[in-house]
């Protein structure tokens, strides 16, 4: 089989976008495993970058590799508690899960509806 030569682009719309050069060498390093001391001393630079840029000393900072819907979970699930009021807007499949994400983590859920595609109204988040 042939290899593929992929052209450059320049990508403008909504993803995937370009990835920098720097990214595309960093990806080009030889894999390590998870237990590897350069893969633990990796993760305790990138836990120090993020502790500076949220300003913590938390010792629980750390990074973790998914897609926006797995951060909006794990945010939801790391600060919602059963019982907490949850205001969601909703306008698309993305506040539909949010809604679905917090309704799990027991909140009581409202939500602002707008159709697809169109801004929520804001004295309407407001509750005017």
């Amino acid at each position: 089989m042939n290899s593929i030569r992929v052209p450059q682009r320049v990508l403008l719309g909504p993803g995937p976008s370009d990835v920098p050069s720097r990214v595309l060498l960093a990806m080009a390093q030889p894999t390590i495993g998870h237990l590897d001391p350069v893969f633990l001393t990796l993760m305790d630079q990138i836990r120090t970058g993020l502790q500076q840029v949220f300003r913590t000393k938390n010792e629980m900072t750390l990074a973790s590799s998914g897609t926006g819907s797995a951060g909006m979970e794990t945010t939801f699930v790391n600060v919602v508690e059963p019982g907490d009021r949850v205001l969601i807007g909703v306008n698309g499949v993305f506040g539909g899960r949010m809604k679905d994400v917090a309704s799990r983590c027991g909140a009581e859920v409202q939500t602002v509806d707008a159709p697809w595609g169109q801004t929520i109204d804001q004295n309407k988040m407001r509750g005017r």
